[in-house]
């Protein structure tokens, strides 16, 4: 067995609500003693092949995992693998039959919190987001509970937008360090979520910050500049 732990699910600054930077995210998940990390800005895999480029040229021991979180009509779904973008706001299933035509693996994303798509029974889904740092309020139950229904692998990871947060949602992953190796463990339910819940004050600063961010009104050094927890 060769078990890898990752952070699943981390926003950089090519999200809206995210300032991290590339190099930031990545020398912290190292700290953290992560063996790889899924940047999944939404709507875009630019912020995934940046951390990819940047892993290499900084010889850094992580794997960095081609990653999107897409919007769609009813919530978010990451897709895990692909190389370009899949249009925003399709229905579920069309978002899903883009990505596995891309040969991307397709993750409910915090599918119980607000906003979120809820149900994917019936939905082609190859694994469900069980953990989710930012997931306070019992979403994360509902969701384990759905998977173990449905039959689903689950993978967990922390929706950081600040680099307290990273690595404190993972997945552990049996696999080869490659991306084609893990990729095909997650298909194949070869992984266990774990983690912890972010403080309240943590989640409601990560929220305010990405708001302001959103509308450009607001300057990340106002607000949680400690970045350890």
């Amino acid at each position: 067995m060769n078990i890898m732990r990752f952070d699943l699910h981390i926003h950089s600054n090519y999200s809206s609500d995210s300032s991290l930077s590339i190099d930031d995210i990545l020398k912290q998940a190292v700290k953290k003693g992560l063996d790889g990390v899924a940047i999944c800005d939404h709507n875009t895999v630019a912020g995934s092949f940046h951390a990819r480029k940047r892993a290499l040229e900084l010889s850094l021991p992580l794997l960095v995992l081609p990653a999107i979180e897409v919007s769609t009509t009813k919530g978010h779904l990451i897709i895990l693998g692909i190389r370009d973008n899949i249009q925003p706001n399709l229905t579920p299933e069309e978002t899903i039959r883009s990505a596995h035509e891309k040969g991307g693996v397709v993750i409910a994303a915090h599918p119980f919190k607000v906003r979120s798509i809820g149900s994917v029974e019936g939905l082609d889904v190859d694994a469900i987001e069980t953990f989710n740092s930012r997931c306070i309020f019992g979403e994360n139950t509902k969701a384990k509970e759905m998977a173990h229904i449905l039959g689903k692998p689950e993978v967990g990871g922390s929706d950081s937008h600040m680099l307290a947060t990273i690595g404190l949602g993972f997945t552990e992953i049996d696999a080869e360090p490659d991306v084609g190796s893990v990729l095909s463990a997650i298909r194949e339910g070869k992984t266990r979520p774990g983690g912890k819940v972010a403080p309240l004050y943590v989640v409601f600063i990560q929220v305010v910050r990405g708001f302001f961010r959103r509308f450009g009104k607001f300057h990340s050094k106002i607000f949680y500049k400690d970045e350890t927890l």
